[in-house]
């Protein structure tokens, strides 16, 4: 069986990380190169860089902070935020990312997932989808999660995938900060309709709710930033409690 991976991840507003409950309430949590550089030390599988606010503010992703952030780390590095074009993809791989995420512009624009599959590989096209649930449906939303669209969670992510997306980022706005737990029955259902891997996000508070992603969720990663901004659990820490529980994890510490 594949190993499980633990993700931190940066949300970036103005240049710093930042986190929110529900995405909203945002407050700043410490320097992103810093902080990259401390997880990666740490034992992080992987790093996501997440520009939050540049699809809604209409700009390009922070390149120069993303240079300085794959320069301080030994781990893949995945940033999103304000991809629109090809060129976007290229621009941030060449400053270090390994894989873009991309969002409210493959709502937009879905070829723009075929696009990057075709031109850079499955491997670098991470689809993420933020969804609420509302009414017993999961409805994606654009620009941080402040505009609801027409697509569904599910369907949305199986066309993803059959576009070419290399894996799910799904993001629960109900769990989000909020640290009772991820959106296992949603994740479970998630993994079980697709091929690519799902990386869940939302929720986590405990090491409990890592075990539980893996284990109910079906998850293939689990994202978390505040809890490790915060030093309320450390990576070598969960990592030990993951197989302690049997959760095959990948140790470096």
């Amino acid at each position: 069986m594949l190993a499980k991976r633990i993700i931190p991840c940066l949300d970036i507003k103005d240049g710093q990380t930042v986190k929110g409950v529900n995405f909203v309430n945002i407050r700043n949590v410490g320097d992103p190169v810093e902080l990259g550089a401390e997880y990666s030390r740490q034992g992080a599988d992987e790093l996501v860089f997440l520009d939050i606010t540049a699809s809604h503010e209409g700009r390009k992703t922070f390149v120069d902070l993303v240079r300085r952030i794959a320069q301080n780390i030994s781990i893949p590095f995945t940033v999103g935020g304000g991809i629109h074009e090809l060129k976007d993809v290229d621009t941030l791989l060449s400053a270090g990312a390994d894989k873009v995420s991309i969002n409210s512009a493959a709502i937009k624009n879905p070829d723009l997932i075929s696009e990057v599959a075709k031109n850079f590989g499955s491997q670098v096209c991470t689809v993420a989808i933020d969804a609420k649930l509302e009414d017993g449906e999961w409805t994606c939303f654009l620009n941080g999660g402040r505009i609801p669209t027409d697509k569904k969670l599910f369907s949305w992510a199986k066309e993803a995938q059959e576009r070419g997306a290399g894996e799910i980022l799904f993001t629960s706005m109900n769990h989000d900060g909020v640290k009772q737990g991820f959106a296992n029955d949603a994740l479970a259902r998630l993994s079980e309709s697709l091929s690519i891997p799902v990386i869940a996000s939302g929720g986590a508070g405990t090491m409990e709710h890592f075990r539980d992603v893996f284990a109910e969720g079906k998850a293939d990663a689990a994202l978390a930033a505040s809890i490790f901004h915060f030093h309320e659990i450390a990576i070598p820490d969960l990592k030990q409690y993951l197989k302690q529980q049997g959760v095959p994890v990948r140790l470096t510490c």
